[in-house]
């Protein structure tokens, strides 16, 4: 299945809702018809149950929208948390001229983040600096903690496209990536989850990134040097994690700051990243304005 988030209708969004992808139709899955949660990480908690009565979905008289009519939001619009591994893809540790890691090396983009798919990456002010990173994510199903690899797919509700977006010169300020992978819009997800059931391996899938027509990244997932399984595994040991968490399994070679020189994002330029049995996720990059405090009276 091919389940996304969405507003039904593109020029007054409102709230986002989840849907069921048939054909060129979405499928209201809040609809009353269907009866699930009108959130998706509360739809991805009921497991496996919830998605099966997603898909009975389009056996009844939920509403249906033209795909083309709709604004498409990030799968999970307000994920619980954003985690992403640095340094897994063997030719990229070679580009920016680091050793391969013994373990795996995590770090975690704040919520506020998240972009859906067509949005603005939009480039701060403070930072000169800003990069895409083209990544394989998957998304958990129920909470889970404590599982091993062999088990690591039961948790997972299925996979999408991210763009790691970082600013670098905030990055490599410090030992922790947190501000720099974290400006606002800076984690772009879509265009939809695709649910394990219909992706079975992710181990070897190709992912290309273009910036305009340049092509950047080309490679597939089994250059992963800890695998899908393996972060699960190994991030579960340590915490539990939450319905809708999405996590960014790295970003292959090709970077923007892997280049000599290197070649960041500028205003007008489009970043399209495409993975096999997925689709494409592509959005524009704006010059962002001066900042404006929010919050003070």
């Amino acid at each position: 299945m091919r389940l996304l988030s969405f507003s039904p209708h593109a020029a007054s969004p409102g709230t986002p809702r989840p849907g069921l992808v048939v054909d060129d139709e979405i499928v209201d899955l809040s609809d009353p018809a269907v009866g699930l949660p009108g959130d998706m990480a509360d739809l991805l908690s009921l497991g496996p149950d919830g998605l099966d009565r997603a898909r009975q979905a389009p056996l009844g008289r939920a509403a249906r929208y033209p795909i083309d009519s709709v604004r498409r939001h990030a799968p999970v619009p307000h994920p619980p948390s954003i985690l992403a591994i640095g340094m897994n893809y063997r030719a990229h540790v070679a580009e920016m001229g680091r050793e391969p890691p013994e373990y795996q090396y995590w770090f975690n983009k704040q919520r506020t983040s998240i972009a859906g798919p067509g949005d603005p990456i939009v480039l701060p002010t403070v930072s000169t600096m800003v990069d895409y990173e083209g990544e394989l994510a998957m998304v958990i199903g129920p909470r889970c903690q404590h599982i091993p690899a062999a088990r690591a797919m039961d948790v997972v509700a299925g996979f999408t496209i991210i763009n790691d977006v970082s600013a670098r010169d905030w990055q490599w300020r410090t030992p922790t990536f947190t501000l720099g992978k974290s400006f606002d819009t800076h984690a772009p997800c879509g265009p939809w989850l695709v649910t394990t059931d219909e992706l079975t391996d992710p181990g070897n899938l190709a992912l290309r990134t273009w910036v305009n027509d340049d092509l950047r990244q080309d490679s597939t997932t089994a250059d992963l040097i800890f695998g899908c399984s393996a972060l699960i595994e190994y991030l579960t040991t340590a915490i539990p994690l939450e319905p809708g968490t999405v996590i960014a399994t790295g970003t292959p070679a090709g970077v923007g700051a892997g280049f000599d020189p290197p070649r960041f994002l500028a205003d007008g330029d489009v970043v399209r990243i495409e993975i096999e049995g997925i689709g494409e996720l592509t959005n524009p990059v704006v010059q962002g304005a001066a900042p404006v405090p929010i919050g003070l009276t």
